[in-house]
This record gives C-alpha cells, sequence and structure tokens, in this order.
C-alpha cells in the first residue's frame, strides 16, 4: 500500500479535566474513504480537528504528508492540503457573499485574484450552485450553507476531505446531489456522518471510537427475503451473531441498520 497520507500514533487528547481519546491509532491512505462512528461525544469531531491543529493532543504523533506536524506553521501546511468541512456551516462561512467565500480559500493559498475566482466559479458549477455566487451568504438556508461550505472546502483542492456530517440540514434532492459529487473525487476522505446512505454509498472502510480508542469496523451485507440488503458495521473481533464474509457487494442497493 503507498505512504499514508496522515497518521495518528498513540494520540491523546484531553480537555480539561475531561479526557477524550487515548491511544488513538490510524492511518488515511490515497483513494481511502474512511467512515468514523461512534455515540455523540465519543470525540469524533475533535479527532478530525486534531488532524489540522485546531487541537493539540496530550500525547502522541501527527505525522502528515510526509512529515511529523508539531507547531502551528506545521498545521498550517496541513490545512492547505487536508480541507476540513465544520459540522456547522456558520463556523465556515464569512465573507458577505458566497463567491467571495468560495474565492478566499484558493486566494490564501497564493493564488491570483483570476486563478481564484476561476476556481470558485467552476467549483459552484461542478456542485449546481453557480446561481448563488452574488447571493449573501447569512441569508442563506442551512442546507443552502452546507453546500456553499463544501464549495469553499473544494475550492482549496485539497488532498484530503475531512467531513463533519456533511450532509446535515440537506434535503433528498441536494443530498443526492452530493452524494453523486463526493463518489466522483479522487480524494481520500475521512468522514463522520450517522446518515446511513453517505456511509453505504460511499465508505470503503469504516473505523468507531469506543471508550476513547479507534477499532476497526468491518462492513459488510446481507440479503433479505426483499429486494435489498441491510448495511452492518461492528467493531473488529466482535461477533457479529450472524455469519459474513466481511464484503459489501458492489452492485447491490443497501440501506442502513446499525
Amino acid at each position: 500500500m503507498s505512504e499514508a497520507l496522515i497518521t495518528l500514533a498513540d494520540v491523546a487528547f484531553s480537555y480539561p479535566g475531561h479526557p477524550v481519546l487515548s491511544a488513538v491509532n490510524f492511518q488515511l491512505h490515497p483513494g481511502e474513504r474512511v467512515a468514523l462512528l461512534g455515540e455523540n461525544g465519543a470525540g469524533k469531531t475533535t479527532l478530525l480537528q486534531l488532524m489540522v491543529g485546531l487541537h493539540k493532543p496530550t500525547r502522541g504523533r501527527i505525522h502528515a504528508f510526509g512529515r511529523e506536524r508539531r507547531s502551528e506553521q506545521d498545521f498550517r501546511e496541513v490545512r492547505g492540503k487536508a480541507g476540513l468541512l465544520f459540522q456547522d456551516a456558520d463556523d465556515q462561512l464569512f465573507c458577505p457573499t458566497v463567491l467571495e467565500d468560495v474565492i478566499f480559500g484558493p486566494r490564501n493559498l497564493g493564488r491570483s485574484e483570476t486563478e481564484a475566482k476561476a476556481i470558485a466559479e467552476q467549483v459552484l458549477a461542478s456542485l449546481g450552485l453557480s446561481r448563488y455566487a452574488d447571493r449573501i451568504t447569512h441569508k442563506l438556508s442551512g442546507g443552502e450553507k452546507r453546500m456553499i461550505s463544501l464549495a469553499t472546502v473544494l475550492a482549496m483542492q485539497p488532498q484530503v476531505l475531512l467531513m463533519d456530517e456533511p450532509t446535515n440540514g440537506l434535503d433528498e434532492k441536494a443530498e443526492q446531489r452530493l452524494l453523486a459529487h463526493l463518489e466522483s473525487l479522487p480524494q481520500a476522505m475521512l468522514f463522520v456522518s450517522h446518515d446511513r446512505k453517505l456511509v453505504e454509498r460511499l465508505a470503503t472502510r469504516a473505523v468507531l471510537i469506543q471508550d476513547g480508542t479507534l477499532i476497526e469496523g468491518v462492513m459488510h451485507s446481507h440479503p433479505h427475503v426483499h429486494t435489498h440488503s441491510h448495511l452492518h458495521i461492528h467493531a473488529a473481533g466482535q461477533d457479529a451473531g450472524h455469519h459474513h464474509d466481511g464484503s459489501v457487494p458492489e452492485h447491490q442497493h443497501t440501506h442502513g441498520e446499525g
């Protein structure tokens, strides 16, 4: 397998008086799309933020894009290569208009005004959002803000996408458009989601946060008497309660269960 893009080695993190993560080991390789699962409050959002230096681990090492990362300067470079989609779109959008918000990322990475505008317009078009370019950002609906937030991340042309509940607030039509677009992208992805459709369609593997540590998940589906199957994800080494071969059929429509 090719060298990992991001590696966490024995990473721990605590808020004051509140331990969250302990002894987390993880690797994200090119082409992978990994679902990060766990109960509310398990530390999923914190883990994404650690990867781009928004928190500093209390123990362990973070290796990203070829070298260990420790300082804020190190992580500024990481944030240019790993785009983080926040759970709350209002944390991501701060410019007066949509186009200005999407232009900000590539311009901040050193693109000229002309280049940044061309990238922003192309990304908006690819997401079916061109008509929003001149809209006032804070007047958009929650679902519209969610899609624009993704556009701001994609405009940075990252090597890795880190996404925290990317389908939050989207209606069915927008969600289907988002899923189709994410499926077409070459970037490695790590995403937090409670959306079973997203996990089933996008994930190539899954990891679960349990008791502060990360456990490899086993993804599998099995047929029922009706015409579709259920996708199950459980921790590796745990008895699923039924036989499976560890694979997810490539051409089988699934809906989630558990």
